[in-house]
């Protein structure tokens, strides 16, 4: 009789993006989020959803272990610590985190074992709790190509790190050093997102997407009175200028006085000021990168870097560091945020456990059947997968109009290229749904990169979003260094890379950084793909490979054979404050609100016009707090 496979239950909640992953003999089987359930974008309650979808995965109902993302006990020591270090003044953010830490955080595990009993899992699996930069580095190594590597973990805080560095070989993980709060680098670049006018733990890629637009005239101030930056990459911040530590805001007034009065609103102009902090700042992080890069080079030895943790997403330093040549090469993982630390917390248990649970087993790195390396994130894809009768069948209920391409993949893939070529969006809806903040494919709304309006199309009147925000180049991997300064593959959409320059167009003097009008700017066509053409010819870059997304593969080579372009614009499934859509009825229903064409649902094709009730988007429409 066979002996079933160990299975461990990864879990992350109660602060940001909740998630669940299973881990089944070393394997992730599935992994995702909660908000795609619950419609609740960055959802953080206990992920009773998404660890349904994952047992559902499961060749079976037993858990042998279940894995939380981080220690509660040592963060509500760093709290406690920290309103006593800043009292008076600090008691006030200690009092406001009080409720959370005694309405589920501390008591977790009672709380998992619930769920569990809810969702009948049998027996009382143990719950580990591996610390939460642990849990980042697992995500980071585990799943990575490398048979050993350098590991860098960088993000606002754990329970007391905010960033670690060390090493991954064979089964075993070894951090070597940290940075401790309050010094953070990825609350500094929080600090400038919230002062810029955006959410915290939301707006930092919106910081990211602005900062090309300006010039690097703050760098000066930001190194001078709020960040001390060493050579290896470690920092001290100016914390009387943050207030983060003792209010419930993270600048105080002394950041205004720098950079010349309060933060800007939300939803208020973007003035030059916030595009030159945006860039200065972006300066800043890359440097502090680059030199953390070269830093753990040295002390490790080792030639590829692996890394996690929300700054990880930051996919310009990523480019950055990668160009360096510091490192031979990069894997990032894509869930790199908290979502991802129910992965790492999975790995970390199932590698690392108490061999006394019979855990601590060997790690395998993936392999295709050619016997070539690859990560073990399989593309990313680890969500839900609704079958064609499903989608049929909700198609018919709804008497919806649709046409059946379910009899030729090709056709399927003809059929979405023609429509692309002239100019309309199509929204993507097939597969298994991606984990992490970026849709590959999968949960995609796409276009056609040589049209000059897309990019306005797109952000206006279907994402319904700041106009300056670039959208991404989805490119076949086996032609992305003709259209791309990348020699790496970037499957995840982790790294800028620069358009060729051969395909670029040349601008004029309104197009340079000192131009304060934005939309103006926004609207350049900078080269022959100028819907994923950024200001700074940049472009976030997705490498599309047919091993783990064939579908998606195939309907960008049917475009390529059309047109002679082997890349589509790609952007989330969603609207501005929603979750990437989870279900057929939530691809519908955000189809029909905006201005899209046609909908892929499967290989159903539906043309909006033609759908009941098309004239009155706003039947359609659900409201979403603006990110």
């Amino acid at each position: 009789m066979s002996k079933r496979p160990l299975r461990t239950l990864g879990i992350s909640c109660h602060y940001h993006d909740a998630a669940a992953c299973l881990v089944e003999d070393g394997v992730i089987v599935a992994a995702a989020q909660e908000e795609r359930f619950t419609r609740k974008k960055h959802d953080e309650a206990m992920p009773v959803r998404a660890m349904r979808y994952c047992l559902a995965e499961a060749s079976g109902p037993e858990i042998d272990a279940v894995a939380f993302y981080e220690k509660p006990i040592l963060k509500l020591h760093r709290i406690l610590e920290t309103a006593l270090g800043t009292a008076p003044r600090g008691l006030v953010p200690f009092v406001h985190a009080v409720p959370s830490m005694l309405g589920g955080k501390l008591f977790v595990e009672s709380e998992i074992h619930g769920a569990l009993e809810s969702l009948k899992v049998p027996g009382e699996p143990p719950v580990l709790f591996p610390e939460h930069h642990l849990a980042h580095a697992a995500s980071a190594y585990f799943p990575s190509p490398f048979e050993e590597a350098a590991i860098l973990t960088l993000d606002g805080v754990g329970e007391w790190s905010t960033s670690t560095w060390g090493t991954g070989k064979g089964r075993e993980i070894t951090l070597e050093a940290e940075l401790e709060f309050p010094h953070s680098i990825g609350l500094l670049y929080s600090a400038v997102t919230y002062f810029c006018g955006f959410k915290v733990n939301s707006g930092e890629y919106k910081l990211m997407g602005l900062a090309p637009y300006g010039e690097p005239r703050f760098v000066k101030q930001i190194r001078d009175h709020l960040v001390d930056v060493h050579d290896d990459g470690s920092i001290r911040l100016a914390l009387d200028h943050f207030g983060y530590l003792d209010g419930l805001v993270m600048t105080s007034p002394r950041f205004d006085t720098i950079f010349g009065g309060p933060p800007r609103k939300p939803e208020d102009r973007i003035t030059r000021r916030e595009m030159d902090l945006a860039r200065s700042i972006q300066d800043v992080l890359t440097d502090i990168v680059l030199r953390i890069g070269k830093h753990v080079r040295r002390e490790t030895g080792q030639k590829h870097l692996t890394m996690a943790g929300g700054v990880s997403l930051n996919c310009v330093a990523n480019g950055e560091l990668l160009r360096s040549g510091i490192f031979d090469q990069l894997w990032i993982q894509p869930a790199a945020g908290d979502a991802g630390g129910a992965i790492g917390a999975a790995l970390a248990a199932y590698h690392l456990g108490p061999e006394e649970m019979g855990l601590a087993k060997p790690r395998t790195v993936t392999r295709r059947s050619d016997g070539s390396i690859t990560d073990g994130m399989r593309g990313a894809y680890l969500g839900p997968l609704f079958p064609d009768a499903d989608i049929k069948l909700f198609l018919e209920r709804e008497k919806l109009v649709f046409e059946d391409l379910s009899a030729d993949e090709a056709t399927w893939a003809s059929r979405l290229a023609e429509l692309l070529a002239s100019e309309n969006v199509v929204g993507l809806f097939q597969g298994r749904m991606e984990v992490g903040p970026r849709a590959l494919g999968h949960r995609s709304i796409v276009g056609d990169p040589r049209s000059a309006r897309m990019q306005s199309v797109m952000n206006l009147k279907i994402k319904q979003r700041e106009s300056f925000r670039p959208f991404a180049p989805a490119v076949l991997a086996e032609h992305a260094s003709e259209w791309f300064e990348l020699d790496a593959s970037s499957p995840y959409m982790l790294l800028v890379a620069p358009v060729r320059e051969e395909h670029r167009k040349t601008g004029d003097e309104s197009d340079a950084p000192t131009s304060t009008d934005l939309l103006e700017r926004v609207n350049r066509v900078r080269s022959s793909i100028p819907a994923v053409t950024h200001v700074d010819f940049s472009a976030r870059v997705q490498t599309v490979h047919r091993d783990t997304s064939p579908r998606f593969h195939a309907l960008i080579s049917a475009f390529h054979a059309l047109t002679g372009c082997p890349v589509l614009v790609n952007t989330s499934f969603n609207v501005r404050g929603e979750p990437i859509v989870g279900s057929p009825e939530d691809a519908f229903r955000c189809f029909m609100s905006t201005e899209m064409d046609y909908l892929a649902l499967g290989p159903f094709l539906l043309e909006r016009k033609k759908q009941p009730g098309w004239e009155d988007a706003s039947k359609w429409r659900r409201s979403f707090e603006a990110d």
